[in-house]
């Protein structure tokens, strides 16, 4: 049976809630799959207290987180699994990272009213269901649902990447600090779209003590992956690999189940007793 370990959901940029992302997987034939939300766990704590994932299931959980590390010139994804969600250490960290961002959200949006786009921050979070880890893809829907662009791409591509007028930078960890949280909370940290960064911040990484490499990933091809399967045989890491869905249109893959990797893999980071 297949898997997918890389999933989104509206505790972030998703589109879907936590419960029709266990009931696509489901109708898929997936057996496991990690909810990896941006900066929150609230997705896996929901679907533990409504009992979705609990004893007796087809469909394994496996508890996950993502974060985004570097600095100005160099970023980098990483992936917790099997995080304890309720690690107090954890706690802290996201809530911490969760004010940084709406102070950057709130800056955001102060600069696209001075560049003349009509927007206001209780627009976007309605729209977006007061998402608390809200961001720069938000605001963009926002901005597409009013006519002002005719795509989210569009809409970076003009506002809001890196040195655009409605850039603001968001607030990061260090690696080693990301990856040191993760560990503590009882979790696997993984190197999440690793072609996103270059090979000497992977074996940094590495040094570091991450524990695996998503070598599977949407948009990889065969010499992609296999590099990545290398580094993992030599370095001795898990590996990991997921659709990263989001669940809006003209974002491939446009379905839970379209883009999975072996129950091979993912049973690696599985551990019934992570289970609600």
């Amino acid at each position: 049976m297949p898997s997918d370990l890389h999933i989104h959901t509206t505790f972030s940029d998703g589109r879907n809630t936590p419960e029709e992302i266990v009931e696509a997987a489901k109708a898929a034939g997936l057996r496991y799959i990690a909810i990896t939300d941006h900066d929150s766990v609230e997705g896996v704590t929901e679907l533990y207290e409504s009992g979705r994932c609990g004893a007796g299931s087809s469909l394994r959980l496996i508890p996950g987180v993502g974060f985004t590390a570097g600095d100005a010139q160099n970023e980098v994804h990483i992936l917790g699994y099997n995080i304890d969600i309720y690690d107090a250490g954890l706690q802290e960290k996201l809530e911490e990272i969760s004010e940084a961002r709406w102070t950057r959200f709130t800056e955001i949006v102060e600069l696209l009213r001075g560049l003349g786009y009509e927007i206001g921050e209780t627009e976007v979070l309605t729209d977006e269901g007061m998402c608390k880890a809200v961001g720069r893809s938000h605001v963009a829907r926002v901005l597409v649902k009013k006519g002002y662009f005719d795509s989210i791409r569009a809409c970076f591509d003009q506002l809001l990447l890196r040195g655009r007028p409605a850039y603001v930078p968001h607030y990061r960890l260090v690696p080693e600090e990301l990856i040191e949280l993760i560990k503590r909370a009882g979790g696997i940290p993984v190197i999440g779209n690793p072609k996103s960064s270059d090979d000497a911040l992977i074996e940094d990484l590495i040094a570091q003590g991450v524990q695996g490499i998503e070598a599977f990933y949407p948009g990889y091809d065969r010499a992609d992956t296999q590099h990545y399967m290398e580094l993992a045989q030599q370095n001795g890491l898990l590996v990991s690999g997921g659709s990263d869905y989001r669940g809006f249109p003209g974002r491939e893959p446009e379905a839970i189940g379209q883009f999975t990797i072996e129950d091979i893999y993912a049973e690696n980071f599985y551990r019934p007793s992570s289970s609600a």
